[in-house]
């Protein structure tokens, strides 16, 4: 497969490719009555023992306003529940509701069906050499030695 490129920048390119996933995740999702962002919600919440509140949003990724937005629709539809967190009294868990884990599996099986497609169509060293390549990028920014 030849790729021909007319993302200019690396971070364009990224930047088009995050959001092929997210509309692929999105319109996969709204078959189901759901988002992609409450599929991630969801998927960062530990299905035995639940998360602490304060743990999801580095893991997600998100500001803390749409992670608020994101859990109280959670809760609205059923998927979560907040119990009292007995390691820490000044934070809550996120526990999934039965309802919670079904989507939950179902998002893992979306995920992972997209993974094993990219896995059998593309050779295994591009992908490795992906992975390198997006390691060291998240790598040197984390370092913040770009701007300086």
């Amino acid at each position: 497969m030849q790729v021909t490129t007319s993302y200019p920048t690396i971070d364009a390119l990224y930047r088009a490719t995050w959001q092929a996933i997210a509309k692929m995740y999105n319109e996969e999702a709204s078959k189901y009555d759901t988002t992609m962002a409450t599929g991630l919600a969801l998927l960062s919440i530990d299905p035995v023992i639940g998360t602490p509140s304060t743990a999801i949003g580095p893991k997600m990724g998100m500001e803390a306003t749409s992670l608020s937005r994101t859990l109280k629709t959670l809760e609205d539809k059923g998927l979560i529940v907040r119990e009292p967190n007995p390691e820490d009294g000044r934070s809550v868990l996120l526990k999934l509701t039965e309802e919670g884990l079904s989507k939950r599996d179902l998002s893992k099986s979306l995920v992972l069906e997209f993974n094993t497609q990219i896995s059998n169509t593309i050779d295994s060293k591009k992908l490795d050499a992906f992975r390198e390549v997006s390691e060291a990028i998240i790598e040197l920014i984390q370092s913040k030695n770009i701007y300086q």
